[in-house]
């Protein structure tokens, strides 16, 4: 097991975060809101982090001050604004937006640390570096910045996957089970843990004698895995008591234009959208093809690693693939909305990216100018309330 470099990691993590520091700063001078109304006073920190409370940053913040005020909320899962909550006690009841923030950039350090080893223990050095490079840069990874939940699923769900790799199962069942109370998606981590541990005892179950006692062995092995389904029933004993619906994280998704349908409608509404729907240059038309971009671009990078990468990693990017694609919001202009966030969770998919820009030099290149202008062209528009979700 190779060590992590310390020193590189922190400073990709402190150069990115530096560099979205700026942005807020010459976004909050620059195009201030109201428009035409120019800031002539000090620069107020407030303010600024008031800035990145947009969005579902929102709804966290408000979870943590004030609790599930009603049903639909439920469809933010808890940990998140619980951690929040918890810091904020913490300094006196206060400061949740910045709290929010801390918690989420922290998740985040962590996050590439773990995916370090992940992709160094299977894959070498330099495809670890790689990795953690091109999330730090991808264009939605301002999301980590924001107080949203996302660096702390893939926190929690890269370092199951590292506690499967050693096969420390009971560390990756407590690992699956907040995941699965920090996303709905967690609960899908089900299957990679069995597929592992599939594996890992596959030579004791293969030898047929003494069978029964073979089985015996493997019996502590299996119920660590209770343990992540266990976090999405504790949300749901919670939402029972408190909205009389145990599902309530899943019926209020229509309030929010997700819609239960086959994996891929969403696509052929997207595309059924740009080509005769949307006028050319529309604000919609943007949007799609951003969404519609980092679907495709995943698909992609699912199947190009399928023979690079451990076989339990590609399920994991299929299963987080097929879940986002059954929910699209078909009702909306874009029904693949909020898709450019949600595979900042497929770290496999950066992991076959990292490979690919090792082996062709000029995707490297091309990487390395597109992301970070992307990146900081769709965290000024969040910065300044626009529709980046």
């Amino acid at each position: 097991m190779k060590r992590a470099p310390i020193t590189d990691i922190l400073w990709l993590f402190i150069a990115t975060r530096l560099l979205l520091v700026a942005m807020t700063y010459i976004g909050y001078i620059l195009f201030p809101v109201p428009p035409h109304v120019y800031p002539v006073q000090p620069v107020d920190i407030m303010g600024l982090l008031t800035s990145w409370n947009h969005w579902d940053a929102a709804r966290y913040t408000q979870i943590a001050q004030s609790g599930y005020q009603n049903i639909f909320d439920t469809a933010f899962f808890p940990l998140f604004p619980l951690l929040i909550k918890g810091g904020a006690l913490l300094i006196g009841n206060q400061g949740y937006i910045a709290i929010g923030m801390i918690l989420s950039n922290l998740a985040l350090l962590g996050a590439l640390f773990v995916l370090y080893q992940i992709a160094t223990d299977m894959l070498g050095e330099h495809v670890g570096r790689r990795t953690i490079l091109y999330l730090c840069i991808f264009p939605t990874a301002f999301f980590f910045f924001a107080p949203y939940n996302e660096s702390l699923f893939l926190l929690l769900t890269a370092s199951a996957f590292l506690a499967l790799r050693r096969q420390k199962w009971w560390l990756a069942g407590a690992l699956g089970l907040f995941a699965a109370l920090t996303r709905s998606a967690g609960l899908l981590l089900v299957f990679p843990y069995l597929y592992e541990l599939w594996i890992a005892s596959k030579d004791i179950l293969d030898d047929r004698q003494n069978i029964f006692h073979k089985l015996w062995q493997t019996l502590p092995r299996l119920a660590p895995v209770a343990l992540i389904p266990l976090g999405t029933l504790i949300y749901a004993l919670y939402c029972w008591k408190v909205f009389n619906d145990p599902l309530a994280f899943s019926t209020v998704q229509s309030h929010w234009d997700r819609q239960l349908t086959v994996p891929g409608v969403g696509i052929i509404y997207a595309l059924g959208e740009l080509f005769f729907i949307q006028p050319f240059g529309s604000f919609f038309e943007v949007n799609i093809l951003i969404d519609l971009a980092a679907t495709l671009g995943f698909i992609l990078l699912a199947i190009l690693g399928w023979r690079k990468l451990r076989s339990s990693y590609t399920l994991w990017i299929a299963l987080l693939l097929l879940f986002t694609l059954a929910s699209p919001a078909i009702h909306q202009a874009d029904a693949l909305v909020s898709t450019r966030r949600f595979v900042l969770e497929m770290f496999p998919g950066f992991i076959t990216l990292a490979v690919l820009g090792l082996k062709h030099p000029r995707l490297h290149h091309a990487l390395m100018i597109v992301f970070p202008f992307l990146q900081a062209t769709m965290a000024l528009l969040f910065v300044l309330n626009r529709w980046i979700v």
